[in-house]
C-alpha cells in the first residue's frame, strides 16, 4: 500500500512538473538578456532552467511598449477595460444562472423539463455556428466597437453553470424552503436570502471560469472592438506579438505574457478549494 502510494505521488509530481514547466520556462526568458533570450528561443544554446540574470526591468519596459500613446498608456488603458469588462460578465453571469437555475429547481411551471432540456442542447451548438448572425444582430443594435457585445450575452446566461445552479439547488431541503414561505418570503427573497448563501461552492466555479474566459477572450474583442482605445489586454499582447515578437525581443514578449497571466494564476489558488467543490456537483444527481 505504501508503495502504491508513493508511486501515485511520484507520477502526480511528474506531471505537475511537465505542466508548470513552460510556465516557469516562460517567467526565465522574461527575465534574461536580449541576447540569452535570442539564443533560447532559437535553440542555439541549451534549454534555460534556472535564471542566469535577473532583469527586472524588462517587465516594465515590456508594459511601456504595449499600445500607443503616452508611456504605460496603452497598458494602463487595456487593462482597465479588460477589468470591466471582465467584472460585467461575472456579475451577469452570476445573476442570471442562479436565477434561472433556482427557476428550473423549485418553480413548477407548463413545459419545464422541454425548455431544461432545449436549454442543455444549447451546449452542442459550436461557437462558430452563432458567430456570423450573432454580429449581424449585434451591428444592427449598432453596438459594434463597444463594450456591449461582450457583456449583454452574459446577462442571459450560460446553459453549464445554469445546470449546475439547478443541480446545486435540487439538493436543498424543501423544509427549508417551506419554512421562509411561512415566514413570508417571496420566490426572490428566498432565492437572495436563502439560496445564493448555501452555494458558494457553485458561485466560485462559475466567477472562476467566467472571469478566466473573459480575461482571456480573444476573438469576442477582436470582433466586436476596432479602436485601440477599446482594446484589451489579449488584443495589446497579440499587436506586442505582431510589433515585437522577434527573437530579438522575446525576453519582452514573454514579461508581457507573464502579467496578463497572473490575475488568472492569484484567482485560482485564491479560490481553489471552493473551485474543486464545485468541480464535484456535476456529477451529483438532481
Amino acid at each position: 500500500m505504501r508503495t502504491r502510494k508513493l508511486l501515485i505521488h511520484l507520477l502526480l509530481l511528474a506531471g505537475s512538473v511537465i505542466m508548470l514547466f513552460p510556465l516557469w520556462w516562460m517567467f526565465v526568458i522574461s527575465l534574461s538578456t536580449p541576447g540569452e533570450a535570442s539564443a533560447a528561443a532559437a535553440g542555439t544554446e541549451a534549454l534555460q532552467v534556472i535564471p542566469r540574470t535577473l532583469e527586472w526591468g524588462n517587465y516594465a519596459e515590456a508594459l511601456s511598449r504595449m499600445g500607443s500613446g503616452a508611456r504605460w498608456q496603452g497598458f494602463l488603458d487595456a487593462l482597465a477595460n479588460t477589468v470591466v469588462i471582465t467584472a460585467l460578465s461575472v456579475l451577469g453571469q452570476l445573476f442570471s444562472c442562479s436565477l434561472v437555475g433556482y427557476a428550473f429547481a423549485r418553480l413548477r411551471f407548463r413545459g419545464r423539463t422541454g425548455l431544461f432540456v432545449l436549454m442543455l442542447s444549447t451546449m452542442m451548438l459550436p461557437a462558430q455556428v452563432t458567430m456570423v448572425p450573432t454580429f449581424i444582430l449585434f451591428r444592427w443594435f449598432g453596438w459594434i466597437d463597444t463594450m456591449l457585445p461582450l457583456v449583454v450575452p452574459a446577462l442571459f446566461g450560460t446553459a453549464f453553470y445554469i445546470f449546475m445552479f439547478r443541480q446545486f439547488f435540487s439538493q436543498i431541503p424543501e423544509a427549508l424552503v417551506e419554512a421562509a414561505r411561512i415566514d413570508g418570503c417571496g420566490y426572490f427573497t428566498i432565492w437572495w436570502r436563502i439560496m445564493l448563501p448555501l452555494c458558494r461552492p457553485v458561485i466560485a466555479i462559475t466567477a472562476v471560469f467566467t472571469f478566466i474566459f473573459a480575461w482571456n477572450d480573444f476573438l469576442g474583442p477582436l470582433i466586436y472592438l476596432q479602436s485601440e482605445d477599446q482594446m484589451t489586454l489579449a488584443i495589446a499582447l497579440n499587436a506586442f506579438k505582431n510589433q515585437y515578437g522577434d527573437f530579438r525581443d522575446m525576453h519582452l514578449l514573454m514579461a508581457a505574457s507573464i502579467v496578463t497571466m497572473v490575475p488568472c494564476i492569484v484567482l485560482f489558488f485564491v479560490a481553489q478549494k471552493q473551485l474543486v467543490g464545485g468541480l464535484q456537483l456535476g456529477a451529483v444527481k438532481g
